[in-house]
């Protein structure tokens, strides 16, 4: 798909890397799988240029109308959309909304016109009336923990309720449980609870980071919280677009190559 024209009330998004020039946002971002790694989890992300992730308790504050093309040529692609029940609420989501292009893009690739959003919640204390859930074209997921189940009603509007850990939400699970439903192509939107425990699981396949022309200070959190220290996965620069002082940024896992089909270890003794 080509990039969109400009306008007045259109920003010019431009790639500087790798290959400088207009910006083609569906070709960026469209997704990769492979025979040997059949899932792709993108956490898709903003932060001020010293490292906040939210102005006044919200991330959409940062934003922009070229933040909000990214955004939404990202969510295009997705089977599901991933995020946590109190960004949900401080955020204020709604349904997922895409323009006819993209829609008619998803069916042709076979996915739903629209992707539901998958929220995971502990506590399962969600209004099940707001047009969140009532509005939806998409029913949304719920994803809880066993000890959780009950606390979803019978009658609520969601398409299916994923038990993932037994106590506690367990995320590693919860990927299993959505690929075994047939999304494979997980957009995870926060927050930075969530992107710390699939960050310490080494699951983040890819990394969408919006850097807005912001100095933010005081005491906003990072894109990635969690209590420990977990490992340093490396990252590599994928690409770089720029629209009205944003920069967007892509980084994919780096990881090691699959050995070849039988050739075992090579330190495995004879």
């Amino acid at each position: 798909m080509p990039p969109p024209a400009s306008s007045p009330d259109q920003p010019i998004l431009r790639e500087l890397f790798p290959v400088p020039g207009d910006a083609d946002l569906h070709a960026l971002y469209r997704p990769t799988l492979t025979a040997t790694h059949d899932r792709h989890v993108r956490v898709n992300m903003i932060s001020s240029v010293d490292g906040g992730s939210s102005r006044a308790g919200t991330s959409g504050s940062l934003g922009g109308t070229a933040d909000r093309l990214v955004f939404t040529a990202i969510r295009s692609f997705a089977d599901v959309i991933v995020v946590g029940a109190g960004t949900m609420r401080a955020e204020g989501y709604g349904p997922a909304r895409l323009g006819d292009p993209d829609r008619r893009a998803r069916v042709e690739r076979g996915q739903s016109p629209v992707p539901p959003i998958a929220v995971v919640t502990q506590r399962v204390d969600l209004d099940w009336a707001a047009p969140f859930f009532a509005a939806a074209e998409a029913a949304p997921l719920i994803v809880t923990a066993a000890a959780s189940r009950t606390r979803v009603p019978a009658e609520a509007p969601v398409a299916a309720v994923l038990l993932a850990g037994t106590d506690r939400v367990d995320l590693t699970s919860a990927l299993a449980e959505l690929s075994q439903r047939g999304y494979r192509r997980v957009l995870v939107e926060g927050g930075p609870t969530i992107n710390g425990e699939l960050a310490a699981a080494d699951a983040v396949d890819e990394l969408c980071l919006t850097v807005a022309p912001t100095l933010l200070g005081g005491p906003s959190s990072r894109i990635v919280r969690s209590g420990d220290e977990g490992p340093a996965p490396a990252m590599r620069l994928e690409s770089v677009v720029t629209a009205d002082g944003f920069l967007f940024l892509r980084y994919g896992r780096e990881r090691p190559p699959a050995p070849p089909s039988g050739s075992g270890r090579p330190d495995a003794a004879g």
